[in-house]
């Protein structure tokens, strides 16, 4: 399984690895970027599927998370991670 740089930019919804750049940030309402969530996660100032919940989200990214050849990850290990983190996370945690 990859090592992830904890010093790059995650999104805080969906927990995607941003980088560095501002280029897969989400925008505000008044069109500047929003350094917290993704473009997949927060649009306009708001996100794009308001009414997921947690474990849809998990459900969502798993798939992606184990087809990415750089993750080298199980869709097993994908959840596990995501169970594990997303709790952690700007937009889950209570």
């Amino acid at each position: 399984m990859k090592e992830f740089d904890m010093n790059q930019q995650w999104c805080q919804s969906c927990g995607m690895p941003m980088g560095y750049t501002d280029e897969y940030l989400g925008t505000n309402a008044d069109g500047s970027k929003n350094p917290d969530y993704c473009s997949h996660c927060w649009k306009d100032g708001q996100f794009t599927s308001p009414e997921l919940t947690m474990e849809q989200m998990i459900e969502l990214c798993v798939p992606y998370m184990a087809q990415d050849s750089e993750l080298d990850i199980t869709e097993a290990s994908a959840r596990q991670l995501m169970q594990e983190t997303l709790p952690k996370l700007k937009r889950w945690k209570k």
